[in-house]
């Protein structure tokens, strides 16, 4: 049985879209834990914290994330999962954390160019506030994302090189 491997980093990083390529190159299972948890609750994220705020979510999402322990498979966590209670303590304990590093000004330029109505903390948020609220939060969380034992420089290491990093890794940690 192979540890999961928990994808961590800011919103816009790529945890879905390079997690997939991933879990495709490593013959794993894709789960991104936002989405399990959107198809479970009935309904989007950004709906379920208006109505039934941020604590409750991060209460869901903090038993969504337990239900993957020995869970073969690349997982792809939400930007604020690791922050959250002892969230990241028990990914690197009980898998391999990948934090998907940014710069605030990768992440703006890639966060400008999204759907921010799907993303409920950048509602409203757009330019020199759109970077300020990355550059703040990213302060906020890097002390989480950087637990990892893996920490990626995402825009600049390809999917095979971010392979043989895990795999160097699984066979350093198992000898």
């Amino acid at each position: 049985m192979r540890t999961p491997i928990f994808i961590v980093g800011f919103m816009g990083s790529g945890k879905t879209t390079v997690g997939k390529k991933i879990a495709a190159a490593t013959g794993r299972r894709f789960v991104d834990l936002d989405h399990e948890i959107a198809s479970y609750i009935g309904m989007s994220i950004p709906e379920y914290f208006n109505k039934f705020g941020e604590d409750s979510f991060r209460d869901l999402e903090r038993t969504f994330l337990r239900n993957q322990q020995g869970v073969d498979a690349i997982i792809s966590t939400g930007g604020g999962t690791p922050c959250f209670y002892d969230n990241m303590q028990w990914i690197t304990e009980n898998g391999i954390a990948l934090y998907f590093q940014h710069t605030p000004k990768s992440l703006w330029s890639r966060l400008s160019k999204s759907d921010v109505n799907k993303r409920p903390v950048l509602k409203g948020l757009n330019g020199d506030e759109l970077l300020a609220f990355i550059e703040g939060k990213l302060k906020e969380r890097s002390p989480y994302y950087e637990q990892s034992q893996l920490i990626i420089d995402q825009l600049h290491t390809p999917v095979e090189e971010i392979v043989r990093l895990i795999n160097d890794y699984q066979k350093e940690a198992t000898q």
